[in-house]
């Protein structure tokens, strides 16, 4: 048998862009033809884009998906490829797959398998197809058979399964594919980003082409889609469990194709060059926060970032954060492209500096509790990026709101009596005038909190949480720490050298105080810890302890100490996660009730469970 050109795409969609949305999937198209692609996968609903949340219960939306198929199949002259969109059949909605060849419509596969969990809802929208069920469909005056279908096309038998299909184990329709003589699997995905999830899908390509005898095709959305989730683009085709082709992931191009022949019969050869490298940790935080970035820039048509500056650990990832967005974004599409496409075409100074200094406002608002130390630290890490750098200091506002309520209670206020009100009318006195300058420059506001933080309330609302994203507050404390060292010294970033030098400090209680965070709560790396065991595997507080009391992290009596703090904290502080501005999700898990954790805003706060403990 000879061999077959069989590749995959991915595309960066966009909610409601339908005529971004049909260009990107046609220039994917062309190209394939171009290349003398034969097969092609297409990424799960690339019509719609898979973050239209309850656009999806309309009647409407499904309906102008499928009003674009025509002009879509238009482009697959001797091509066979995926069309992915919802098709409401019966007055049910279901997420669908339509395979087309060379012009002429093969039938519609719809999902089996709904996602219901972690940040999945799928369920809400769509309903799973029935096993073994076909009906018909009818496209413009013509029936299709729609279900659980497979195709024939020359050497291949083709049959599908759609991201969550997969992950189904032992029920998964390719256990009932392989009964069928199927040789060639396709799986049109929308996989969110997380940090080493990569390594799973790998194992799960390799894993379903050596059990099913067949070539598997991956092919996963790109970008920062509709504002939380965050998609690589990661394509994959292994073959009787070898991975042959796998792309470089997280690209700030609006499409990617990538190919390679294969025979459908026996193991095609292993080209190296086609296989991209598995990146660390340390790497896909950057580049994800970079593009996920860019993205919300430019769909939300905005003119850039503003950032209170601290000179602390967490305002400096997010600055960093943006000079990688722009030195990505200038290495992938060039200065002149990178610039029009966020709204910067006439810009005069198209260095990496000089579009940093044209989008991105910083500022460092001190009070009497703020020391040289993190001012001078703030100012070398802006001015090393190329950030506007803007000081100023809100001791007049800080003590005019004190005055008034000190009239008001006809007492003076004291740190002895007072101190959380204290340190709170400092941060919440920051956030109007942070907030006048994002007005003015028509940029979006960065909010800084870690998931550390959102773990124990450890921020002032409407303080330090007032903003319009936060982009670090799916990521621990330990974890930000770690990465500014490596940013320093294997990334560059020479500006962090003061920064990472200093403990994290909220700087809010007077200077002889040597406040410090890990004083205030616990060391972050015994909190995060307690994290994934509490929050992420749902463990109980007993539960917790006996599983890291062996781990000789510390005393078992100051260990049992930070789980109660932990939970108790955890328990009260939910209202604050209720109102955290948007965040990316960017590890296995998150605390954002909107997408990964919800808990009772009001509860007992595991009094009798910690009782246990």
């Amino acid at each position: 048998m000879r061999k077959y050109r069989i590749g995959g795409a991915t595309v960066n969609q966009t909610p409601l862009d339908w005529k971004g949305n049909i260009q990107r999937l046609k220039k994917v198209l062309q190209e394939a033809r171009q290349h003398k692609v034969e097969i092609l996968c297409l990424p799960e609903l690339s019509i719609t884009s898979y973050g239209c949340e309850d656009l999806f219960l309309s009647d409407w939306l499904p309906k102008k998906a499928l009003t674009f198929i025509p002009e879509l199949i238009a482009e697959t002259e001797g091509l066979l490829t995926t069309f992915n969109l919802p098709i409401r059949h019966n007055g049910t909605l279901y997420n669908c797959s339509l395979l087309v060849q060379n012009k002429e419509i093969m039938g519609i596969y719809a999902k089996q398998y709904m996602a219901l969990d972690g940040v999945h809802y799928e369920p809400r929208w769509f309903n799973p197809w029935p096993i073994g069920l076909v009906e018909e469909f009818e496209i413009e005056g013509r029936n299709y058979p729609i279900g659980d279908i497979t195709f024939d096309f020359e050497d291949w038998k083709i049959g599908l399964e759609i991201c969550e299909d997969a992950w189904r184990g032992d029920v998964r329709p390719a256990c009932r594919l392989v009964e069928k003589g199927v040789n060639l699997i396709l799986n049109p995905s929308a996989s969110h980003f997380a940090m080493k999830k990569t390594l799973e899908r790998i194992a799960l390509v390799e894993k379903s082409s050596s059990e099913f005898n067949c070539t598997y095709v991956y092919a996963n959305l790109l970008g920062n889609e509709a504002g939380r989730m965050i998609y690589d683009g990661e394509i994959l085709i292994s073959q009787r469990g070898d991975i042959l082709l796998r792309n470089e992931l997280l690209s700030f191009k609006s499409h990617q194709l990538v190919y390679g022949d294969f025979y459908p019969d026996q193991s095609t050869e292993k080209d190296e060059t086609l296989i991209a490298p598995v990146e660390p940790k340390e790497i896909e935080f950057p580049k994800a926060s970079a593009l996920a970035l860019y993205d919300y820039m430019r769909k939300s048509r905005t003119k850039g970032y503003t950032l209170s500056l601290s000179g602390g650990a967490d305002s400096a990832t997010c600055a960093i954060m943006v000079a990688e967005m722009v030195k990505r974004g200038v290495a992938a599409l060039g200065a002149d492209e990178f610039c029009k496409s966020i709204g910067f075409a006439t810009l005069n100074e198209k260095s990496e500096k000089g579009i940093v200094k044209a989008i991105f406002n910083t500022a460092y608002q001190g009070t009497v509790n703020s020391s040289d130390t993190t001012l001078n630290a703030a100012k070398y890490l802006a001015d090393s990026i190329g950030a506007k750098f803007y000081s100023w200091n809100i001791d007049s506002t800080v003590n005019a709101n004190t005055d008034i309520i000190e009239n008001a209670l006809g007492r003076e206020l004291t740190w002895e009596q007072d101190d959380l009100a204290l340190q709170n009318i400092q941060a919440r006195s920051r956030s109007p005038i942070i907030w006048m300058l994002t007005n003015i420059t028509n940029t979006l506001l960065l909010t800084t909190s870690n998931r550390s933080e959102g773990d124990v309330g450890y921020a002032t609302m409407d303080g330090d949480t007032s903003g319009s994203l936060a982009p670090i507050s799916s990521v621990d404390k330990h974890f930000i720490r770690q990465w500014l060292v490596y940013a320093e010294n294997e990334l560059g970033y020479d500006g962090l050298k003061y920064i990472n030098k200093l403990p994290p400090t909220a700087e809010l209680r007077p200077q002889d105080q040597k406040q410090t965070d890990e004083d205030d709560l616990m060391p972050y790396h015994i909190m995060v810890e307690i994290e994934k065991l509490a929050i992420r595997d749902h463990k109980s507080p007993l539960e917790v302890f006996n599983a890291l009391k062996d781990a000789n992290l510390e005393a078992e009596d100051l260990l049992k100490q930070h789980i109660k703090k932990f939970y108790q904290l955890w328990s009260r502080n939910q209202w604050k996660r209720e109102r955290l501005a948007p965040a990316f999700h960017l590890d296995e898990f998150n605390v954002d009730p909107r997408t990964w954790c919800r808990f009772p805003i009001l509860s007992a706060g595991f009094v009798e469970e910690l009782q246990e403990l």
